[in-house]
C-alpha cells in the first residue's frame, strides 16, 4: 500500500509539473511571442543552409519520430526502388520545461491550405511538409530553398555532425496559418533549419513495388520569424 501511496504520489507531482509547464509555456509563447527570441542560438551553419540576414530564430523542437519510404518500380536497372521524393515525415517536436520533454509541434504532410508567392505553382497534390503548433493549432508548410538548402550529414561537425543520415536542410515558408482561435505561434515562420539529423536514410534493401517502410529519425529544427 504504501508503494502504490508513492506511485499515485509521484504520478500527480508529475502531472502538476506539466499542467504547470503548459502553462508556463503557453503564456511566454502566445502572449510574449518575441520573448524566447533572445534566447535560441542556433549552430553556426554552412551558407547553403543559413537563413538571410533578417531573420531570427525563437524557437528549437527536438524531433523523434519516422521517414517513410515507398517501394516503386526503378526506371533503369541499379536504381535504387525506394523512392527518395516520397519520404513522408512524422515526427512529434519536444522542447525542455522544468526538466521534462513537452510536446510543442507535430510534422507530417498536409495539403497546403494557404500558399503564399514562394509556394510552387501548383501546390503538389500529395501534401507538402507541414509542422503544426501543439498550443494553438497555427501551422506553417515549407519547402527546401530554391537555392538548393541542404548539406549531406557528416559535412559539417557543428551542425551536421551525424554521417549516414538524411541531410540538414534550409526550407523555406510556402504558406502560413493562423490557428481556428487566431493562434500565431506559427503563424508568422519564414525559414525553418533541420540539424543534427540522425538516421532516417532511404533503405537499400530489395523490396516489392508497394512496400512501405518506416526509418526512425530525430532532428533539431530551428524556426525563424523576420526581425521586428
Amino acid at each position: 500500500m504504501t508503494y502504490k501511496l508513492n506511485e499515485h504520489a509521484g504520478n500527480a507531482v508529475r502531472v502538476w509539473i506539466l499542467l504547470v509547464a503548459a502553462l508556463v509555456l503557453g503564456f511566454t509563447f502566445s502572449s510574449v511571442p518575441n520573448a524566447a527570441a533572445q534566447t535560441v542560438i542556433p549552430p553556426t551553419t554552412p551558407a547553403a543552409i543559413t537563413p538571410p540576414e533578417g531573420n531570427r530564430a525563437f524557437l528549437v523542437g527536438h524531433a523523434f519520430g519516422t521517414q517513410g519510404y515507398v517501394c516503386l518500380p526503378a526506371s533503369k536497372p541499379g536504381d535504387n526502388p525506394w523512392a527518395v521524393n516520397s519520404a513522408r515525415p512524422e515526427a512529434t517536436l519536444f522542447t525542455d520545461i522544468l526538466g521534462l520533454p513537452f510536446q510543442i509541434i507535430t510534422h507530417f504532410l498536409s495539403p497546403d491550405a494557404r500558399p503564399n508567392k514562394f509556394a510552387p505553382e501548383p501546390v503538389p497534390l500529395g501534401g507538402n511538409a507541414t509542422w503544426q503548433s501543439s498550443l494553438d493549432s497555427s501551422r506553417v508548410w515549407a519547402a527546401v530553398t530554391a537555392q538548393g538548402g541542404s548539406i549531406p550529414a557528416g559535412s559539417d561537425p557543428t551542425s551536421c555532425p551525424n554521417s549516414g543520415s538524411i541531410p540538414c536542410l534550409l526550407l523555406q515558408s510556402i504558406g502560413n496559418q493562423t490557428g481556428p482561435t487566431g493562434g500565431q505561434f506559427l503563424a508568422n515562420v519564414t525559414f525553418i533549419q533541420r540539424l543534427n539529423t540522425k538516421g532516417g536514410t532511404v533503405p537499400t534493401i530489395s523490396c516489392t513495388v508497394g512496400q512501405t517502410q518506416l526509418v526512425p529519425y530525430s532532428a533539431d529544427y530551428y524556426f525563424y520569424r523576420a526581425e521586428e
